[in-house]
């Protein structure tokens, strides 16, 4: 099941895809993602105008480590003029593999610009936006979208079929509708459908918790890849479990509390990196609370990360911690 495959000419070495989340993927982590054995990754989308007026911070978002290719940025925007222009500048300008066209964004502020999400009311939009930049890059472009508007409006299937008409080479949909924003289940039933009406490459996406959730969205649904999101957050080694189960049909033994700090550890320090202190303390205090989540006596742990703003203060917070863990550990094992 973790065989390569293809997004048009760019070969992705297995089936397991980390999804673009905003303030989450960027560089830092999808490093991570790749050492850990995510297969393809795509960055937090990016803006077509802040692309086009070459913001700084924008600019920044786009950068690429050479460690994590492939990989895809994602782009949204409601007008075709300025997503060509932003899609020409990721493909002539980025060293990014692939671009990635945002149809699923469920957020208001980015679906009152008839961007992301609003795209799903109209199939000859789809078609029309994303033929318009297919034939101004070279580099494969893929669609990422969500199943439909509300329960009223979905038309999975025919949007699916229009970005394929025009030119995509490969589609990602994630289960739920723009209503259900990240509440309430995932329809993999509508999943399947497209997945079957597509003969591009389909990655499904919603409600991968588990690496056996990872097999059932290949074999139930018969995604050609899966795209796992909020279950890596602060849990980058479920993508080995998943890669590995996909192989082999073994379930890994689950990290322990000292390794997860360890790459808590190490996240921290590629977020310093590319952000700066500041930017990059901040930012980590986002992704804190997912490393430590259920792990024993951590509580005083979050309170502490949450107030500290540097680099060294945070790494000792985790250190000691660490050293608190070795100690409880050791003094709770059952003999």
């Amino acid at each position: 099941m973790t065989s390569a495959w293809q997004i048009g000419d760019v070969t992705i070495p297995n089936r397991v895809v980390v999804a673009p989340m905003a303030g989450v993927t960027n560089a830092a982590f999808r490093v991570i993602c790749k050492d850990f054995g995510a297969g393809l990754v795509v960055c937090e989308m990016i803006s077509d105008r802040g692309i086009m007026y070459h913001n700084r911070k924008t600019l920044e978002m786009m950068f690429v480590d050479p460690k994590e290719h492939p990989m895809s940025i994602q782009i949204f925007g409601g007008s075709q003029e300025t997503l060509v222009q932003a899609a020409e500048f990721v493909d002539q300008q980025t060293n990014a593999d692939i671009i990635d066209i945002n149809m699923g964004c469920p957020v208001n502020k980015v679906v009152k610009t008839d961007a992301g999400a609003k795209w799903l009311l109209d199939p000859n939009k789809v078609y029309e936006m994303v033929a318009a930049v297919t034939a101004a890059v070279n580099k494969p472009v893929t669609v990422k979208m969500r199943t439909g508007w509300d329960a009223e409006h979905v038309y999975a299937v025919e949007n699916a079929r229009a970005a394929e008409r025009a030119g995509a080479a490969a589609i990602a949909m994630h289960g739920r509708t723009r209503k259900q924003m990240y509440q309430g289940y995932a329809d993999w039933d509508v999943l399947k459908r497209v997945a079957d009406a597509v003969t591009i490459p389909f990655m499904g996406n919603g409600d991968v918790q588990t690496p056996q959730d990872a097999a059932r969205m290949l074999t139930e649904v018969g995604a050609d890849a899966v795209m796992i999101g909020r279950a890596v957050e602060g849990n980058p080694w479920m993508l080995t479990q998943t890669v590995h189960y996909l192989e082999t049909g073994e379930l890994l033994t689950p990290p322990s509390p000292m390794a997860k700090m360890q790459t808590a550890i190490e996240h921290l320090e590629r977020l310093v990196a590319l952000k700066g202190e500041r930017g990059g303390c901040h930012e980590f205090r986002e992704q804190a609370p997912y490393y430590l989540k259920g792990i024993p006596r951590s509580a005083r742990t979050k309170v502490a990360l949450m107030e500290a703003d540097s680099l060294a203060a945070m790494k000792s917070i985790l250190t000691d911690f660490q050293a608190q863990l070795a100690t409880y550990l050791a003094d709770h094992v059952v003999k």
